[in-house]
């Protein structure tokens, strides 16, 4: 369904850590743009009914049944820049390679 790297799962279990009741990683759709899916990542309590959970890397994912078929197959990985870093969500199957009209990318 969605796979965690190493160092996301890393960085993942160590916010997750400093709050017991994070239990669940949410991963959802916050919206499209002209660039592809915008991606959310949340921490929850508990999986909700007709959420998608698997465990990978020892977080469990749980992705709720409209944001399931936009997600399949994708990535979260962490990426550590000069300016800062942060998570990102790649999906080779739906994210555009050429850029957007806006010229963001």
């Amino acid at each position: 369904m969605i796979e965690l790297t190493p160092l996301a799962a890393e960085k993942l279990s160590g916010l997750m850590s400093q709050n017991p009741a994070q239990r669940v990683l949410r991963v959802y759709v916050a919206g499209q743009s002209c660039c592809g899916f915008q991606y959310g990542l949340a921490f929850d309590e508990a999986r909700l009914p007709g959420d998608a959970v698997v465990e990978r890397g020892g977080i469990e994912v749980a992705v709720d049944p409209d944001s399931l078929p936009y997600v399949e197959g994708a990535t979260i990985d962490f990426v550590d820049a000069l300016m800062g870093g942060g998570f990102t969500v790649r999906n080779p199957k739906l994210d555009s390679g050429g850029g957007c009209a806006c010229g963001r990318r």
